[in-house]
């Protein structure tokens, strides 16, 4: 078993993804070796949310007032660190800095922590824009940042779609394997696309998980005057913003208890009727199993689960990562044979 530290954490989307256990669309994702040993999460009401599925309770403490000590040592570094304007500083050699975001420093607590407590391995993710950030120089300090740490580092874009999430959502997942473990990390191959093909499932539809329009209380819909006040001012829903149920949602984001007719959000439009999504349904569409509690109020629920990390994506890359470090103890355990 591997222990792990969890960052940023939110409500644990990726810290299920890494246990593993859990069911999601009639599939079991089996237990995977990682064992939760810390937490740390700054806003208590989404805190309460990772309390109440997990038996590790969340440090609420902002993570720079963390000292080094009072993170139990662990095998595994995970974390989404915010998202943040990345700026280039112009020193020769150039720099990473960042700019009118005091949150974008969390990023080297990250760094800090990976010098000091060496973990095996850790696993980072953010949004695909880090990618095109000044220019596509922020993603190449980043990367060398991280491996200054003492890691070898890999990163690619992924789509959950393509794991078995009812949605399109590009991610970064960047890993990082410790020097001195003689293993190398290769990311998962998709398990689905669109049509089904090259031996893949297809895609999981919106229509698979949403309810019945029945089993939804009125306050989900939009009134009339909604309606006709986007008739008027966009004359239709364009932007992709109404879902077709036949294929992945669009991206579900942090402020989905605010969203209306006239944003970019994804919405419902069923039998003429337009309506936002349930927080459960933005569980389901993130691949959180139903058995996942949510408490709080609903706006503290849809931004947690707006932020998350999907936790099948983060199995199909946690099988992954276990299987590098099963991998590297098998080669340590064949090398002491010989040499004894």
């Amino acid at each position: 078993m591997y222990t792990l530290a969890s960052l940023f954490t939110g409500c644990g989307g990726g810290d299920l993804g890494l246990k593993g256990g859990f069911t999601f669309m009639k599939k079991r994702y089996s237990r995977l070796p990682f064992s939760l040993v810390y937490a740390n999460e700054i806003n208590e009401k989404i805190a309460d949310i990772f309390n109440g599925n997990f038996s590790a309770e969340a440090d609420v403490r902002d993570i720079r007032n963390v000292k080094d000590h009072e993170i139990p040592k662990h095998d595994v570094l995970v974390g989404g660190f915010p998202c943040v304007s990345f700026s280039i500083v112009a020193q020769n050699p150039k720099r990473l800095g960042i700019k009118n975001d005091e949150s974008g420093m969390l990023f080297f607590e990250m760094c800090r922590i990976l010098r000091d407590k060496q973990p095996k391995a850790f696993i980072a993710e953010n949004v695909k824009g880090l990618l095109s950030a000044n220019k596509g120089e922020a993603i190449s300090l980043i990367i060398d940042a991280f491996s200054k740490c003492g890691y070898k580092v890999k990163y690619e874009v992924l789509n959950a779609a393509d794991y078995g999430v009812p949605q399109n959502r590009y991610r970064v997942i960047i890993v990082g394997i410790r020097n001195d473990i003689q293993s190398e990390f290769s990311f998962p191959e998709p398990t689905h696309n669109q049509r089904g093909e090259n031996n893949r499932k297809k895609h999981i539809p919106l229509g698979d998980i949403i309810f019945s329009e029945s089993e939804v209380d009125e306050k989900y819909f939009f009134s009339e005057k909604a309606v006709q006040g986007m008739l008027n001012a966009k004359k239709d829903m364009n932007k992709g913003r109404a879902q077709e149920l036949d294929r992945p949602c669009n991206t579900v984001g942090a402020h989905l208890a605010k969203v209306s007719l006239n944003s970019t959000d994804p919405v419902l439009m069923i039998n003429g009727n337009y309506r936002r999504f349930t927080p459960r349904e933005v569980a389901r569409i993130q691949s959180f199993p139903d058995s996942f509690q949510l408490v709080g109020s609903e706006g503290t629920q849809y931004r947690a689960l707006g932020n998350a990390i999907p936790p099948v994506l983060m199995w199909q890359v946690a099988k992954e990562l276990a299987e590098t470090l099963k991998r590297a103890e098998e080669c340590n355990e064949v090398a002491l044979i010989k040499i004894s």
